[in-house]
């Protein structure tokens, strides 16, 4: 089964430059946890809900002000639309990630594909408990070393 049979399509973008709280609130409203960074067409990163705490708040951002490229994921984890399910699942154990980005073969953004999308799928359920059981075992911190920079205020 390939990743463009379970994948969610038509995802929600957001701009590196956007404000945090920009982020946080689209997230609130679309019911996610994340959201893909692009410019233009382009998947540059993912920020998190997570990242937007630990990368962010934390280190003393301002919601209203500091942008998405300092919190974000550069250099998101993906998988093309026509692998195997069994490769994505693989690339998600080993990064202990629950989600990945899908791109096509142009390297433009497709979808995102979880593992509760592949949960729903009766061939996958048991690939994507052994997954998630691996994902849940706790990582060493991944935290900023530079200061967030500010959202720049429009000119008049």
């Amino acid at each position: 089964m390939k990743l463009a049979e379970v994948m969610t399509r038509d995802v929600e973008t957001i701009a590196p430059d956007a404000s945090l709280q920009e982020a946080a609130q689209r997230m609130e409203e679309l019911n996610v946890g994340a959201l893909p960074v692009c410019d233009g067409a382009q998947l540059i990163g993912v920020v998190t809900d997570r990242d937007i705490i630990v990368r962010g708040v934390s280190v003393g951002a301002l919601p209203g002000e500091d942008v998405v490229a300092d919190c974000m994921s550069a250099e998101p984890l993906f998988a093309f639309e026509d692998e195997p399910v069994e490769h994505a699942l693989d690339r998600m154990r080993s990064a202990q990630v629950r989600r990945l980005m899908v791109i096509d073969r142009d390297k433009q953004l497709v979808g995102v594909v979880s593992l509760g999308d592949v949960a729903t799928k009766a061939p996958h359920k048991a690939q994507a408990a052994a997954a998630l059981q691996e994902i849940s075992t706790p990582s060493k911190p991944d935290r900023p070393t530079r200061p967030p920079r500010r959202k720049k205020e429009a000119r008049p």
